[in-house]
């Protein structure tokens, strides 16, 4: 029977060969992701800004967003965005907010909305108040920092420290790049973005320890293998794997960022992001970090409980 397999099941790549280069390679994006959401910053949408969302339908035929940023511009105050809403009739107006008053964001509203007049019918208004918008920026800082030790947490107990380590480093690496794109693109960073980096948090820990279980049970296995070879043997050895995983991902992915409208693109749109990274950062930013945290020690100690658990048994067989 046929089977597809992405990755021949003899691959023997030397990804540890180029660990310097990506690590350090690595360090520089992410210290360029750093610099880009200070300066320019991150393009913050209505969730963490504050502001009104109106989603609308016209009932004339398909909405002409020109003429609609031509009568709606400067209204409220603040930066007015349009951007067509499933169909070529809706539209998702957001206002970014200028004034600390709700207020002012409701009047806001009634003026789209007599501006507009009959031709539209008005499916949604939300408002996010200055203050709510701040609590929010809050609450996902934490999410974000607690997803992280949480799996910090996680590998520590299920493996070792130095695992942990290695797990961490490749988690904000994910995060760092993907916060340094978004800069780039200027995709509203709103709740569905943190969201998007969540999975993608969850994501690359999948991938991660996959990678960790294979090299823990090749440290008992080849006791005198060199480290940097047990480590590329590892990440081969689950190299088919990982591909898979990250192909059948990307195949739900890619039609939802085309075809799964303006609503949902930018979140499609990090997490394909997120796959490429997260695999990145399994192979060869996890996995090449265990080199430099003296996993060899520990190697030793599971080789002599190995052989402390053999002794009882083969004293047993013993006629």
């Amino acid at each position: 029977m046929f089977r597809l397999r992405l990755v021949p099941s003899n691959t023997r790549f030397p990804f540890l060969r180029y660990r310097v280069v990506c690590i350090a390679a690595s360090v520089v994006f992410g210290a360029v992701s750093i610099v880009l959401a200070i300066w320019p910053g991150l393009s913050m949408g209505v969730d963490f800004r504050g502001g009104v969302t109106i989603e609308a339908r016209s009932l004339s035929g398909p909405a002409d967003l020109g003429a609609l940023r031509a009568s709606l511009g400067g209204i409220g105050g603040g930066d007015v965005t349009l951007q067509e809403f499933g169909s070529r009739n809706d539209v998702l107006i957001r206002i970014g907010s200028a004034s600390e008053s709700e207020d002012a964001l409701r009047a806001a509203a009634e003026k789209v909305k007599e501006t507009l007049g009959a031709k539209f019918e008005f499916r949604r208004v939300e408002f996010v108040g200055p203050q709510v918008s701040s609590e929010l920026i809050q609450s996902a800082i934490w999410a974000v920092v607690l997803g992280l030790l949480a799996m910090m947490v996680y590998v520590w107990f299920r493996f070792e420290w130095q695992f942990s380590i290695g797990t961490i480093a490749s988690l904000v690496h994910d995060v760092l790049l993907t916060v340094g794109l978004l800069a780039i693109t200027r995709y509203d960073f709103n709740l569905s973005q943190i969201a998007a980096i969540l999975t993608i948090i969850g994501y690359s820990m999948n991938d991660t320890v996959v990678v960790f279980d294979r090299v823990r049970e090749n440290l008992r296995k080849w006791r005198k293998m060199p480290l940097d070879e047990l480590l590329d043997l590892s990440i081969n050895e689950t190299l088919s794997r990982t591909m898979m995983t990250s192909m059948t991902t990307l195949l739900a992915l890619i039609p939802l960022y085309f075809f799964g409208g303006d609503a949902i693109e930018g979140f499609a749109f990090t997490m394909i992001w997120g796959v490429f990274v997260g695999t990145y950062s399994s192979i060869f930013i996890a996995a090449p970090i265990l080199i430099y945290l003296d996993l060899d020690k520990k190697r030793e100690q599971w080789a002599r409980e190995a052989d402390a658990a053999a002794l009882p048994a083969a004293k047993a067989e013993k006629p």
